[in-house]
């Protein structure tokens, strides 16, 4: 966003836009204020004697809503006026650390599955201490007041604010283990909320990690090696430091920055350079050369994931048997803010400015780089404009530390859209061969799968391949699919073409629900079986997903005449502790061009915090899966990405995109996780519908178009 278009926003270009409320983030100077005379019963809550609640959040936002969610899991229990919370974002500290992982980071889908209870308990916490305040002010027994939009009431029409009793409550002895409250009274969780960060969003005043600026700062471009062991071998400095504008050229490992004054001549400075790279090993990379060794890794795949049974009993007694290959592309995480961080190294201090998605990591790993002690780090989270996970990865904060190091100066750094494309982090390449067998009442008896895939494990740096040596992540969503075959054997193959991977939106579900939920497709069209009962029949002991997929298929009208020319596809996935089942409507016109009008997806994630951002990660999930299996691959030539900027890898056009129903499951489970679980069935679902279109079986994505024209 411009700073003309921001100011316009500001300023009541469009002044119905302009609200009152502003998202305090990153205000340590009145937050600090504040201290002196607030009540402050733990890290995640601040209650001021004017009755406003701050609760402070540890995970990063990107979308997803958590600067919501994590007030209301708090509001809930405290009995809060939810009109007079707002929401601030944490500093690095342990106290904000992820109870899934243990450090202070996000993603996974994990923050409501792991702060459902601790924040929860912040609040009732709080609420006691207050009420205990009220019980003494009144002399009282505590156990005969109540608490409601912010205020304790007692006997005989009393009632106190919460704002006037923080100095009484801030005497007062935290409870341990407070009692939680049973879902049934619950008044503000599972219902839709608007959320709280919306409004600076709309009128601009929203802090994005683009958005940092610092006194004196220069701004950094990177010419970054394009693959894996690239190291420059000639640039033109002279013609780079003639730019106006231009003042250092730095070159680190990952690459050759240049910082000037601003962006534009940082950028022009880093064209002049030219640098010529020596492509080390993977100078003949090319997408022949990926498929090429991912069909080697599954012809050696030897680590086993899963082996139930006799498999090789049950493919000799068959009636039928079955095989296919599947592949997908390198993925790259495109998102809509360029990555970016600020960061200045000072004295012993090192300071960032960045929508980072793990705070926690880079706080020790800056600590190296500034050779200062962790505690000398201090991390500004500010709002991520899109992470998919590839903001996860330190590069961008390491690279923007050394600079500023270095330099002796302020750096904000920038990876442009194209930069990140060309040089980034992908979701990696992945390719299965199948082998399944029907008994003669068209049950399948047999499930074999070789699985090849580079190891995201390997590649992240704090992770390690098990002694078995499969990568979890390479074989999620398959190794562990739910349905009932007797005989099954999935294995797993390293294949590593040079690329770097990392996390992508679901991670390994993203592609191996498509390989799956196709292949049992496959199945059920060889056993003739209608594709829906089929998947029922296997599922017998996993009654949630026989729910999302009983519930998305009333829903669509499955088993109903579609509309004319219009075809359905189903599918199914459990991941990060959710369950969703989609049903795409379909039509493919005579070039082989597809519309997908319509896609009908049934979640099940538990107990629910906020349900209209439980279906708006459902549809946005949907969005950027489907972007995927019609348009998205990272491919290679002569060692380098071919793509480079949304003109050539595409995502899904306002125009392209289906109406999307969102139906949830009622439920008293623990919450599941809701950023990624929608992304999963997308593929296989319009996949499957295309099949019931055309009779063609697509098994390599992205779809291309030329081979239904065909059909």
């Amino acid at each position: 966003m411009s700073s003309s278009r921001r100011d316009f926003l500001k300023t009541g270009g469009s002044a119905a836009l302009v609200v009152s409320f502003a998202l305090p983030l990153a205000a340590p100077k009145r937050a600090e204020a504040a201290l002196s005379n607030s009540f402050n019963p733990n890290a995640y809550l601040r209650i001021t004697p004017d009755n406003r609640i701050t609760v402070v959040c540890g995970s990063a936002e990107m979308g997803q809503g958590v600067l919501t969610a994590i007030p209301m899991l708090v509001a809930e229990e405290l009995d809060a006026d939810w009109a007079l919370v707002s929401v601030e974002q944490a500093p690095v500290d342990q106290a904000y650390n992820n109870p899934m992982f243990g450090m202070q980071a996000t993603g996974g889908s994990t923050t409501v599955r792991g702060q459902w209870a601790p924040m929860r308990e912040a609040g009732a916490a709080a609420r006691a201490m207050l009420v205990a305040a009220a019980a003494e002010t009144w002399g009282v027994d505590a156990a005969t007041l109540r608490t409601e939009r912010s205020q304790v009431f007692g006997p005989g029409g009393k009632k106190l604010s919460y704002g006037a009793l923080v100095a009484a409550a801030a005497r007062q002895k935290a409870p341990a283990k407070p009692a939680l409250k049973a879902s049934k009274d619950f008044k503000i969780l599972g219902k839709p909320t608007r959320r709280l960060d919306s409004a600076a969003k709309i009128n601009g005043t929203a802090q994005f990690g683009i958005d940092a600026r610092v006194d004196g700062m220069l701004v950094a471009v990177m010419a970054r090696a394009p693959i894996a062991g690239a190291k420059p071998k000639a640039m033109n400095e002279a013609k780079a430091r003639a730019v106006k504008g231009v003042r250092k050229i730095i070159s680190i490992d990952s690459g050759v920055a240049v910082l000037a004054d601003g962006y534009w001549a940082a950028k022009q400075g880093r064209d002049a350079l030219a640098v010529q790279w020596d492509l080390g090993a993977h100078a003949d990379l090319s997408a022949a050369k990926v498929h090429e060794l991912l069909v080697s890794g599954a012809n050696q795949a030897e680590a086993v994931a899963r082996d139930e049974g006799n498999v090789k009993d049950a493919a000799a007694n068959a009636a039928k048997t079955l095989s296919a290959e599947y592949e997908v592309p390198y993925l790259a995480h495109a998102c809509m803010e360029p990555l970016n961080c600020t960061a200045w190294v000072k004295g012993d201090e090192v300071t960032i400015w960045a929508g980072t998605q793990s705070q926690g990591p880079a706080q020790g790993i800056l600590a190296q780089i500034g050779a200062v002690t962790p505690a000398k780090v201090k991390i500004n989270t500010l709002l991520l404009g899109g992470g998919f996970g590839r903001r996860f990865a330190p590069d961008f904060t390491i690279d923007a530390t050394l600079l500023s190091k270095l330099s002796g100066s302020p750096v904000k750094l920038i990876y442009s859209r194209e930069d990140d494309i060309a040089a980034g982090f992908y979701r990696p390449a992945s390719l299965v061969r199948f082998e399944g067998a029907l008994n003669e009442q068209g049950q399948p008896t047999l499930l074999r799968a070789a699985v090849a895939s580079p190891s995201i494990m390997a590649a992240s740096g704090f992770m390690q391949i098990p002694e078995n040596g499969v990568d979890a992540m390479a074989v999620e969503g398959l190794a562990d699919q739910p349905y009932e075959i007797a005989n099954q054997r999935i294995v797993y193959g390293r294949a590593e073409p040079g690329p770097q991977v990392w996390f992508w939106r679901s991670v390994g579900h993203s592609q191996n629900a498509f390989f799956i939920e196709s292949f049992v497709d496959e199945l059920a069209h060889a056993a003739k079986a209608d594709p829906l009962k089929f998947r029922l029949g296997l599922l017998a002991k996993h009654p949630r997903l026989r729910g999302v997929l009983e519930l998305a298929a009333a829903k669509a009208g499955w088993g109903q005449p579609a509309p004319k020319g219009v075809h359905r596809g189903i599918a199914v996935a459990e991941s990060f502790g959710s369950f969703v089942a989609e049903v795409a409507e379909v039509s493919v016109a005579k070039d082989g061009t597809p519309k997908v009008h319509r896609v009908v997806a049934a979640v099940d994630c538990g107990q629910t915090v906020n349900p209209q951002t439980i279906a708006r990660q459902i549809e946005s999930a949907i969005v950027y899966g489907l972007s995927a299996a019609l348009y998205g691959k990272i491919t290679h030539k002569d060692g380098r990405v071919e793509q480079s900027n949304f003109h050539d890898y595409p995502v899904l056009r306002m125009s392209e995109m289906p109406k999307v129903e969102v139906h949830i499951v009622p439920s008293m489970e623990a919450p599941g996780g809701i950023g990624e679980p929608g992304t999963p069935p997308i593929a296989p679902a319009v996949m499957n519908a295309i099949f019931a279109a055309t009779g063609v079986r697509v098994r390599k994505l992205p779809l291309e178009t030329a081979a239904l024209a065909k059909a």
